[in-house]
């Protein structure tokens, strides 16, 4: 089993839902966010929801909290801090196979896996910069060199329906 970090584009979550709502803490920096951090099967598939028993409890990660909202920013229309969504990630993804890490542990091993990979900085060195128009190959490459990881990425499509 593998644990995958997933980035997210905050303008691109925003043109896929055709609006955008931010959490109470305001918008977003323009850099990737974490969505979330969570285990993978050889296959891509993954275990979801498997403990109800183990909440989430936002006391454990007080002390995350700032970085979370800045770099783990909920972009749904719940007008909240946040909570609802790593809540849910927490049940979701960690519930099952990561039950070897606590609360505390899995969001900051998120948060230092976003600190550490710098998904943002990798493009600007390969000279890839928001706005731009890039082929998927090119991408990916530049993720990989940055990285030394292969790149999973989707495509949301626009109000218009575009890629």
């Amino acid at each position: 089993m593998l644990v995958k970090s997933k980035p997210e584009w905050p303008p691109a979550l925003c043109d896929q839902k055709l609006s955008c709502c931010y959490s109470t803490t305001g918008k977003p920096t323009l850099d990737f966010g974490v969505h979330g951090l969570r285990p993978n099967y050889d296959n891509g598939s993954y275990p979801s929801s498997c403990d109800n028993t183990n909440l989430y409890d936002e006391t454990e990660i007080k002390d995350l909290i700032s970085s979370m909202q800045e770099n783990w920013p909920t972009l749904a229309c719940l007008r909240n801090k946040g909570t609802k969504f790593w809540s849910h990630e927490w049940h979701k993804h960690v519930t099952c196979s990561l039950s070897t890490l606590d609360e505390h542990s899995y969001f900051k091993a998120a948060l230092t896996i976003k600190e550490k990979v710098n998904i943002l900085s990798v493009l600007k060195d390969a000279r890839i910069e928001p706005g731009g128009f890039y082929s998927l190959e090119i991408i990916k490459e530049a993720v990989k060199k940055g990285t030394g990881h292969e790149a999973a990425i989707e495509c949301n499509k626009d109000a218009l329906s575009n890629n």
